[in-house]
């Protein structure tokens, strides 16, 4: 009885070790080209020049391993102790910090260094990025990358249009989404055509990642967005927070005119019921008096 008691009692504590340890060996073991392509290619290349983040092309020759595998495992943390090579790449990025990687191990980076060695020797690597027109953006451009963005032209992957989350100074109507932030300045934020192409194709945030993975926006979709933000970074400011006002207005037109049809409609139902109850009732007096 006691071994029965014990086992019941370790056993939920060794599949818990179990779970986590599976994990740990998941991450191990994950492949790094994979890894890269879901958590690094919206900031960085492989050849293809710099995005919001360094081209990474022969970086374990720039600097030693030890310090890059250090550097992945904790940006923010090598900043905070004064790094100067650290320092300065934040001050080449314009002081956008690079995240902590969740799952990031000494183990993980390792992989991601070995990996990024041997793209470097390629003559083009499969990291060098998504190729964006740079021809000059037309008002044409402007006008579909707003299609896009309102979800009044489907995206050919099937995701859901930007309005759902964000929005954008000019937007007009009741305005977007408050879910994520504003895009009014995002195409200078994030540094121009190249390296808000290479965020389009691959975001790098987790709602956006995991909305994206499996349908990804097409080049033709992209450079028509780029077009839009290009024109509101132009334009400035943020967004105006739509027309307040005219929202309530028209939920006040809505809410009366509902109002009224219910009226309407329960006014008609009363008087089909009342209408029978009076006859009979007055049938029935005078059936009584004769």
């Amino acid at each position: 009885m006691m071994i029965q008691w014990l086992f019941h009692r370790i056993s939920p504590v060794f599949s818990i070790i179990t779970i986590l340890a599976a994990g740990t060996t998941a991450i191990q073991a994950q492949d790094p080209a994979e890894f890269f392509r879901a958590n690094c290619t919206s900031c960085h290349t492989i050849g293809g020049g710099r995005l919001t983040g360094p081209d990474l092309k022969n970086v374990t020759q720039k600097k030693d391993r030890a310090w890059l595998v250090q550097f992945l495992q904790s940006p923010q943390g090598m900043m905070d102790k004064g790094d100067p090579y650290a320092l300065q790449l934040k001050a080449e990025a314009r002081d956008v910090v690079m995240p902590t990687i969740n799952g990031m191990t000494p183990a993980l980076a390792e992989s991601l260094l070995t990996m990024i060695e041997a793209e470097s020797k390629l003559p083009k690597s499969q990291f060098a990025g998504l190729q964006i027109s740079d021809r000059p953006f037309t008002p044409q451009d402007v006008e579909q990358g707003k299609e896009i963005f309102m979800g009044h032209r489907r995206l050919a992957n099937g995701g859901p249009p930007c309005v759902t989350c964000h929005t954008f100074r000019g937007i007009g109507g009741f305005g977007g989404g408050r879910l994520g932030p504003d895009l009014s300045k995002v195409y200078e934020r994030l540094g121009g055509r190249k390296a808000m192409g290479a965020w389009l194709f691959a975001p790098a945030t987790p709602t956006m990642n995991f909305i994206f993975k499996s349908s990804a926006l097409k080049s033709e979709e992209i450079l028509p967005l780029l077009a839009l933000f290009n024109s509101t970074a132009k334009a400035g400011g943020e967004d105006d927070h739509a027309d307040t006002a005219g929202f309530f207005a028209t939920g006040f037109v809505v809410a009366v005119v509902l109002l009224l049809l219910a009226g309407a409609i329960w006014r008609s139902r009363f008087r089909g019921v009342r209408g029978p109850i009076v006859d009979a009732s007055a049938r029935k007096v005078l059936g009584g008096r004769s």
